[in-house]
């Protein structure tokens, strides 16, 4: 596929606000997609060259994005800037600066009526730039990047603007694309729970659409989709965490899952660790961060599937003595301590290892447990559908009880209300969220929220207002400050939850003005300002009353945890629900958009606190 055939594909997408358009518009370019370059337009649609996991970067700014616009058209940087500012956007500016007959004043003496390179030419050209580094790369970026655009058609460089600085604006994830590709198969969503099973299993969306793309050309349907039940597990490729329900009481999570486990819920980072003796390490020094190269493979992922295994070399560099086993995968959480009292930190200490400079000696001051409390693979064998019952001794024997970094979460097992109550509170004196509750027989159940896991943090009649637990919330756009505030540069900043599970549609569920520190408002400022966040027009994934506009549009990248006193009934805000007293947590920088609340969980909690 010529990639002005795919600009022609994302610009359709770009027009339509219709989720089923978009979907059918989706399944319509992976069908004519051939195998050798689907996984290609499924990451570039995202505006990405690999899954996050992959850890590739453009670096590619908006500054730096002039300079490029600026060499490809032998104009001064003040020129496009100029041009700039007439639309916003740096793909249609160097659009409109490519068309025939423009009326912006730079003249093009590079327009190609046509562009004859392909999808899979326009992608390895972007990759070398993304991978470029050392002394004078930035200038080579800017060559490189100057050169593909000046080869390519109007409408092509528009995107291939975009892609590199995450503003392809199409108004869809992962999610949607696993609709697609049910649509590809069958013609509608069918088979789309299959396919997501998969992609849980081995989160890769590009990967999964290529065995489906090759598998479609030799097999029917129904062996398709048996055969997509046998993907397992893979080395280096995170597996979707699994998720909590929640519950009221003790007394309804025994009654709905009967002999259980209780853990405690660590307020840390939530990390896949994947390790092995046997798989070749090839990250560079410089892609590490650490000063010695590990013989064994050591890979984490956070929930949001983001690779930080350079962030962790106290880890890395026990593994190989903590762990007993040739290969493992496993589900942990990792929490800062105070190497002189033991205690543990608060999240918002924890989450400052998240850090690409200066790790080694942040390792120093603050040191990290790794708590583990799940295991998914072992030396070659998929653990995902065995009992925890099961993984629990497996895990027991790849964990020594003498470890001091990676140790094993401690568990009570009970079939009694009163014994759960009294561990959570507990946990509770010790500093901890609470405990989780898990079915003992339950396998591990990758991306889901049911209820074999249920976190229990606060009963209905305890603290919080009613409200059993918090809210996860994306920041949809903020309003403008007025007179303190002036000085901070916003007053107040609007919510909102997923329309569902499966939806990458956002409600809005509450507008907050109050509840922040000057510090919380200052962060939320910035955080609102970062060039892959802002945006000129409202984001399509968001369902909002014109009453409730912000002054400024937030693409669904800041997530958010929110308490409220209760939630009441709105007939505003587009979630038919409000959050009365709302008030800031903490920024989740752990968490990604389609981790947020959905609605039937924000109901969820409007019920339980009745």
């Amino acid at each position: 596929m010529t990639f002005e055939k795919f600009a022609n594909f994302l610009a359709q997408l770009e027009q339509t606000s219709s989720r089923i358009k978009i979907t059918e518009i989706l399944a319509d370019l992976l069908k004519q997609a051939d195998f050798k370059e689907i996984d290609k337009i499924c990451y570039l649609s995202l505006g990405q060259l690999a899954p996050l996991y992959a850890g590739i970067e453009f670096n590619l700014a908006e500054k730096m994005m002039i300079k490029v616009l600026a060499q490809a058209f032998e104009a001064s940087e003040e020129q496009i800037k100029k041009e700039y500012k007439k639309v916003g956007d740096l793909g249609e500016t160097v659009y409109r600066l490519k068309i025939p007959n423009s009326k912006f004043q730079i003249p093009n003496k590079f327009q190609i009526p046509n562009s004859k390179l392909t999808v899979n030419e326009v992608y390895q050209r972007l990759l070398q730039i993304a991978k470029e580094s050392g002394e004078g790369s930035v200038e080579r970026k800017i060559k490189k990047m100057a050169t593909l655009i000046n080869e390519l058609d109007p409408l092509s460089s528009k995107y291939v603007v975009r892609i590199p600085l995450g503003r392809l604006r199409l108004g869809f994830s992962e999610l949607t694309i696993l609709d697609a590709l049910s649509w590809m198969l069958v013609g509608d969503k069918s088979v789309r729970e299959k396919i997501e099973e998969a992609f849980n299993v081995r989160a890769d969306i590009g990967q999964i659409a290529k065995e489906l793309k090759v598998k479609s050309q030799k097999s029917k349907v129904k062996k398709i989709v048996e055969e997509l039940a046998k993907i397992r597990p893979q080395l280096g490729v995170p597996i979707m965490p699994a998720l909590c329900q929640r519950l009221p009481t003790a007394e309804e999570m025994i009654e709905k899952m009967g002999k259980v486990a209780a853990e405690p819920k660590f307020d840390g980072t939530r990390l896949q660790i994947h390790f092995s003796r046997v798989k070749k390490w090839e990250a560079k020094e410089e892609q590490l961060g650490f000063d010695f190269q590990p013989k064994v493979f050591v890979q984490t992922f956070t929930r949001n599937l983001e690779n930080t295994t350079s962030m962790f070399p106290d880890l890395v560099r026990v593994a190989p003595e903590e762990i007993e086993a040739k290969e493992v995968i496993l589900d942990s959480e990792a929490i800062g301590y105070n190497p002189k009292t033991g205690k543990f930190l608060p999240f918002q200490e924890t989450i400052k290892r998240k850090r690409k400079y200066e790790v080694g000696t942040m390792a120093q001051k603050i040191p990290l447990k790794f708590f583990c409390f799940d295991i998914l693979f072992k030396d070659g064998q998929d653990l995902l559908n065995l009992p925890f019952e099961q993984r629990r001794k497996i895990l027991e024997k790849v964990l020594s009880p003498s470890n001091k970094t990676i140790v094993l979460t401690p568990q009570i097992l009970t079939q009694s209300a009163d014994e759960l109550r009294k561990y959570h509170d507990e946990q509770k004196a010790k500093g901890l969220e609470g405990i989780v509750v898990k079915k003992w027989q339950a396998p591990y159940d990758p991306g889901r929220r049911g209820y074999t896991w249920v976190k229990f943090k606060e009963e209905e009649t305890k603290k919080g207002g009613g409200l059993a637990d918090t809210l996860d919330c994306v920041v949809m756009g903020y309003y403008k400050g007025k007179g303190k505030r002036a000085s901070f540069g916003i007053g107040a900043f609007l919510v909102g939850v997923r329309e569902s599970e499966n939806s990458d549609v956002f409600l809005t569920i509450s507008k907050i003005g109050t509840g922040l520190s000057d510090e919380q408002w200052r962060e939320m400022y910035k955080k609102c300002q970062m060039s892959n966040v802002k945006c000129q027009m409202k984001p399509k994934e968001y369902k909002i009353d014109k009453n409730l506009e912000p002054d400024v549009w937030c693409q669904p990248k800041i997530v958010v945890e929110i308490q409220a006193d209760n939630i009441t009934v709105s007939p505003v805000h587009t979630a038919g629900l409000a959050l009365r007293f709302p008030r800031l947590v903490r920024f989740r920088e752990d968490k990604s958009a389609e981790e947020t609340t959905t609605l039937a969980e924000a109901k969820r909690l409007y019920r339980m606190q009745k």
